[in-house]
């Protein structure tokens, strides 16, 4: 199997790459260009992503099995986010995702079956001041608690 990159995103990555002194140095901000174009870095496109970089497929693994914001399984059509930092930690973070992992029966990492909700945690998202928060795809909701968090749920179709 191909990853198939478009030439768009061919070209990005070449670019990329021109703005690091040596090709590898761009990995980083090449995984991130492939996750925003497929939606998250399957095994064939580190596999190209080492050809384009001049580096071994091991090497792509490594750095998109360390960075937990690099996913390697499709996400939800609902990506939810928990921050579990100290700010959020302490306004509540852990009851928003218990209440997660019972409403939705999903561990952190995983997708429902039917794909509809993947959830993740992370280190922050940089959004102290609405502690505690998380995030659907790409929209910051803070303030929550579990019955904030059910309405927020309810309101997705």
């Amino acid at each position: 199997m191909s990853a198939d990159f478009s030439r768009a995103l061919k070209d990005r990555i070449a670019a990329l790459a021109a703005r690091y002194p040596s090709r590898p140095a761009a990995l980083l901000p090449v995984l991130h260009a492939v996750q925003g174009e497929i939606g998250f870095v399957p095994p064939d496109a580190e596999r190209e992503i080492a050809a384009l970089l001049g580096i071994q497929p091991i090497q792509v693994r490594e750095a998109a099995t360390f960075y937990t914001m690099i996913r390697r399984k499709p996400p939800g059509r609902y990506h939810i986010r928990v921050c579990d930092n100290l700010s959020c930690g302490l306004r509540g973070s852990a009851a928003i995702l218990d209440r997660l992992r019972t409403r939705l029966g999903l561990a952190p990492g995983r997708t429902t079956a039917d794909g509809k909700f993947s959830l993740d945690t992370v280190a922050c998202l940089g959004a102290c001041e609405i502690a505690p928060c998380l995030m659907i795809n790409f929209e910051y909701y803070g303030g929550l608690d579990p019955e904030g968090l059910d309405r927020l749920l309810d309101g997705l179709d």
